[in-house]
């Protein structure tokens, strides 16, 4: 790699870190295994990046290869995961309390679902990626993203505490600091 394409990929990779590490936090669901996920997704994008620069859109290039690569974690080997039956206790005034909680609350609804159904989620629901991106990304039809979707949506909406988590008065923000 030349040093202007190398210099082109740490800008890259420094501007885009943190959303693509939320993101991969969002389909692990632990935050070590999302570092680790996205210096996969990176380490193979820094090999083809003369590819990945050329594509439309190099942040959804990477972003497919970090779906892709967690789904390969799932290939290679089955991830035992231990969930605890209440979150570790966190200190802090009320607000963060109550922002971890309904983070945990959201957290353990979204390691409930399948694999592709949260990955569906991730990327409509917080990704706010249209139908027809969703399954670019994931390389299915926008029928499949549709079906995966609404199966998703239905298993979240029965998870127990979820619902008041979203009924309660004011915004959730979880690590984004937005309105979600």
């Amino acid at each position: 790699m030349h040093a202007d394409e190398d210099a082109q990929f740490q800008g890259f990779v420094r501007a885009r870190w943190a959303h693509l590490v939320r993101t991969a936090y969002l389909l692990t669901g632990d935050r070590h295994d999302a570092e680790d996920l996205t210096q996969t997704a990176l380490a193979k994008a820094y090999r083809s990046w003369r590819r990945v620069r050329r594509a439309d859109s190099p942040e959804a290039y990477v972003r497919r290869m970090l779906v892709s690569c967690n789904s390969d974690r799932f290939r290679k080997r089955r991830v035992a995961e231990r969930l605890t039956a209440a979150p570790p206790e966190v200190a802090g005034g009320d607000d963060a309390v109550s922002r971890a909680d309904e983070r945990s609350v959201l957290m353990a609804a979204l390691a409930g679902l399948p694999p592709r159904q949260r990955a569906v989620v991730v990327m409509r629901y917080w990704e706010d990626l249209s139908e027809a991106e969703t399954a670019e990304v994931l390389g299915c039809s926008p029928g499949t993203v549709k079906s995966q979707a609404s199966k998703g949506l239905a298993k979240l909406r029965e998870y127990p505490g979820l619902a008041q988590v979203m009924d309660a008065p004011g915004p959730m923000s979880f690590e984004r600091g937005g309105s979600r």
